[in-house]
């Protein structure tokens, strides 16, 4: 693949698979626009290791929209022009059961996995141009309903899969949208969320005998970005060692 001359937004891309995004965006050639929120020495690594002329990391909340403006408009200024964004911004914060759930915490789960994604998309759109491409971080939950205490999580994913469908209507024939459904992924989320023996259980349930690696997920959504998936739009594409056939 070859992205030489084109410059990408990756939200999230302080720390594992965002992180892999970056690194293999920066190795096909993409000038890079990192984003993170806690994660400053994996974005700020990051960096190092691409160069200051080709990325530059910045914090800030995706879920605040003066924040994600700021973010893309640095972006637009400092290489001017956007060509992908790939939004990895997401997570569970904790496992809370509907019938304990606060309203406070559904609307905090939805705006980190939602809410930040069409922010970023809505800002980053108004700089892109014909050639460009979305690529959306959606999960096996959004398909299967997701784990114990992960239904809003799961509910959250599940809209940006139909967000992403709604994307590669409304924006093609210019950008296409895509999205990526990862399944048990060797991940910060799973080291905190998700108990040893469970990742045991599936990854042996997977026909792969394995979780997936950050790698595995930035190769895919790099590829989606490329243009060898010209024909690729509105597709929300498992990958998950086929524990799980959509």
């Amino acid at each position: 693949m070859n992205l030489s001359g084109k410059t990408a937004i990756v939200t999230g891309g302080g720390r594992d698979i965002g992180r892999a995004c970056v690194m293999r965006l920066a190795e096909a050639g993409a000038n890079v626009a990192i984003n993170y929120h806690s994660s400053a020495s994996g974005a700020d690594s990051a960096v190092a290791e691409i160069g200051a002329t080709r990325a530059f990391a910045m914090q800030g909340d995706m879920t605040d929209e003066n924040e994600v403006k700021a973010f893309v408009e640095k972006t637009a200024s400092t290489f001017g022009r956007i060509d992908i964004v790939i939004h990895v911004t997401g997570g569970l914060l904790e496992r809370v059961p509907m019938r304990e759930m606060s309203l406070e915490h559904f609307h905090k789960v939805m705006d980190l996995n939602l809410t930040s994604n069409f922010l970023v998309v809505r800002e980053a759109v108004a700089h892109m141009t014909n050639g460009g491409a979305i690529v959306n971080l959606a999960s096996l939950a959004g398909r299967d309903g997701g784990g114990p205490g992960a239904g809003i999580y799961a509910t959250s994913k599940g809209a940006v899969m139909t967000m992403t469908r709604a994307m590669a209507k409304e924006f093609g024939p210019d950008i296409r949208t895509n999205a990526l459904c990862p399944g048990m992924i060797d991940t910060d989320f799973h080291n905190i969320f998700t108990k040893d023996e469970v990742r045991k259980n599936v990854a042996n349930a997977t026909p792969l005998k394995r979780e997936g690696s950050s790698e595995d997920c930035a190769n895919l959504a790099v590829y989606l970005a490329s243009d060898e998936a010209a024909f690729v739009n509105g597709a929300c594409i498992d990958i998950n060692g086929g524990l799980f056939f959509s």
